[in-house]
């Protein structure tokens, strides 16, 4: 399995790299601010767009039937939100090795 990326490693990059004279704290302030910005954007069923990169957006699921695998129960989901991920066509085609 993969390593994933976590936001302390990202918290470090930008640290690393930065031009900017940041400390550690306020880079990860910033981090954390961008983060809560994208979380309520996602949260008032706003499309999160980051151009080159994909789009996230926030739609409701009704609910439906389901089955308790265990028991074998027909059960009832409720509804809930769910967030999707679209990749770009830029960033798929780079992903893959093709030329945009």
């Amino acid at each position: 399995m993969n390593k994933a990326l976590t936001k302390a490693d990202i918290i470090e990059t930008v640290y690393n790299h930065s031009e900017l004279s940041l400390n550690r704290s306020e880079v990860k302030n910033v981090i954390e601010n961008m983060l809560q910005m994208m979380k309520r954007a996602i949260k008032k069923d706003e499309a999160l767009l980051i151009s080159g990169f994909g789009k996230f957006e926030a739609y409701d699921k009704n609910a439906r039937k389901g089955r308790n695998p265990q028991t074998d129960e027909s059960i009832t989901l409720p509804p809930r939100k769910v967030v999707v991920f679209r990749l770009s066509r830029k960033f798929r085609a780079e992903l893959n090795g093709e030329q945009a």
